[in-house]
């Protein structure tokens, strides 16, 4: 749920954005906003499974069993999965994506038609290049002794993977569904407002999204945070 609130975030800060500062100043503000999502979960000791892979130095610490991982694994993957889903209702209901026009809307089907276009490899890779900066950020943030020494560790690796594009398996478990909700509900008078067919987004669809999208992100994933830095 935290880590759906720094995308609710960065997609408010993307409306118009690249239009006036262009790709690379947008994606920069976008990361450091998102950056919020993880310094909640950091602060109030929330379990995110992304960071939470870095149990493998439990494991091979022979601290726990492999089947207390794969448990503690599960719990914390479907845990986030129900608070992205979470966060989307509260967003639907709520009439986010219609604000500015639709332009909040067409912020989050543009990023997640862009995850929905890697092939398999190129989404496990950059769930690795994601998973070794955001276990990176928990990491440095056990140095912080204050609030803004914590909030502040976590800032510059997140800001980091975000404007560079990587591929986070719980961020997506929000963007994702939410484009294909937007995609597949969303009234015509919405696609007409903002000129757009909704025909463009037409790979926005689960199968795409769980076999394309979510396994070889959260595999990469592991071995970015659970192997490369545990």
């Amino acid at each position: 749920g935290y880590i759906a609130l720094g995308f609710v975030f960065f997609a408010t800060s993307q409306v118009g954005t690249v239009d006036v500062l262009g790709y690379g100043v947008s994606r920069v503000i976008g990361g450091l906003v998102f950056s919020v999502g993880l310094a909640l979960v950091v602060l109030t000791g929330a379990e995110l499974f992304t960071s939470t892979s870095m149990t493998l130095i439990a494991r091979a610490s022979k601290l726990i069993t492999w089947r207390r991982l794969f448990m503690h694994w599960g719990i914390v993957y479907v845990g986030n999965f129900i608070g992205a889903v979470t966060m989307i209702i509260l967003c639907w209901f709520g009439g986010s994506w219609e604000q500015a026009g639709g332009r909040w809307g067409k912020v989050i089907l543009d990023t997640s038609v862009t995850k929905l276009e890697h092939n398999f490899v190129e989404a496990f890779f950059l769930g690795i290049a994601c998973n070794l900066l955001v276990c990176l950020a928990v990491w440095v943030a056990f140095a912080g002794r204050t609030i803004t020494d914590k909030v502040l560790a976590v800032t510059g690796p997140i800001a980091l993977f975000v404007a560079a594009g990587f591929e986070h398996s719980v961020a997506n478990m929000f963007m994702v569904p939410f484009g294909i909700l937007i995609h597949d509900l969303a009234p015509a008078g919405f696609w007409a407002e903002l000129g757009i067919a909704q025909a463009d987004y037409a790979l926005l669809d689960w199968g795409q999204f769980f076999v394309g999208n979510l396994l070889p992100v959260t595999l990469g994933n592991i071995i970015g945070g659970g192997i490369m830095i545990g």
